[in-house]
């Protein structure tokens, strides 16, 4: 009888591309990997992979298998989800990666409200960018993903579920000329000094995009990789920046930072959730995702 086990290993190495970076995953070694990939091999009498210096590659028994682990777990999710009660459970765990801005302003309200409703629960995070959180969807190190934006056409191997549509704000502070305005026309960024994210981020590669669309090349004085950062620079009197106003909800409060609403053709991006398309949620992720999908109301 086919070990689970086994086959889920054998599912994440080929997720990874190569034992090493598997066993990396899996919190293993590498030789424990390759022992439970031989000992799989061994019970079908066949090879699976095609081992080779970049890595390893599914052999045509390989492929037949894989089809049928991706059958195997998606039933074993399915009977899980269709007869455990979350509410019930006295321990479980829900692994999520979330992008920067999610992590600091949206994230923390999520585990208050999971927690309120499951209090046997708990919550494991990691912070990176879309690629990351992607590449760690696929490899099974986590449940779910949230990010702030867009998601590659490419990534046919993910599902995804958008929350909700956040305007981006033009963001000041008191020494801005442009305090108190009611609204701005994005034409107007034209040669303003601007605090933007770093170059690499998908947040600058998206922004950069929509301002080229308008004919607009941002006067660029500082590049930061942390919003905190990038805020308080903009309330000493740096420029300004671009940002949705959950991320400035405490400095307006005080009234050290003021959004101006986009007019015309406003800025908006949009939160997702993300999930591996092969296997359903387990019931743990799946109560997370409603959650947040009833908080939203999408």
């Amino acid at each position: 009888m086919l070990d689970l086990y086994k086959l889920d290993i054998f599912t994440r190495v080929v997720a990874a591309g190569s034992l090493s970076k598997a066993a990396e995953q899996l919190h293993m070694t590498q030789s424990g990997v390759s022992q439970h990939i031989r000992a799989l091999e061994d019970a079908l009498g066949t090879e699976l992979f095609a081992r080779g210096r970049r890595g390893v590659e599914l052999t045509a028994a390989g492929q037949r298998l894989l089809s049928y682990c991706e059958s195997i777990f998606r039933l074993v999710a399915e009977a899980e989800l269709a007869v455990t009660d979350v509410a019930g459970l006295r321990a479980g765990q829900l692994t999520i990666g979330v992008t920067p801005g999610v992590s600091a302003y949206l994230l923390p309200e999520w585990v208050q409200m999971f927690g309120q409703r499951y209090p046997n629960l708990a919550v494991s995070t990691q912070t990176g960018t879309t690629p990351a959180i992607v590449a760690e969807l696929r490899s099974g190190t986590l449940d779910l993903g949230a990010i702030e934006g867009e998601l590659d056409n490419a990534d046919t191997d993910l599902q995804q579920h958008p929350l909700r549509e956040f305007d981006q704000y033009v963001i000041v502070g008191r020494r801005h000329p442009w305090w108190g305005r009611d609204e701005v026309q994005l034409s107007e960024l034209a040669g303003q000094p601007m605090v933007m994210r770093q170059s690499s981020s998908q947040t600058r590669a998206w922004l950069d995009q929509a301002l080229r669309e308008q004919s607009l090349t941002p006067r660029v004085i500082a590049e930061l990789d942390n919003l905190e950062s990038i805020k308080r620079m903009v309330m000493i009197g740096t420029g300004l920046t671009i940002l949705p106003l959950y991320t400035i909800t405490a400095e307006q409060e005080v009234g050290a930072l003021h959004p101006i609403p986009i007019s015309g053709r406003p800025l908006r991006r949009t939160l997702r959730l993300l999930w591996r398309a092969a296997r359903p949620l387990s019931p743990v992720a799946y109560a997370f995702r409603q959650m947040l999908v009833a908080h939203y109301g999408r």
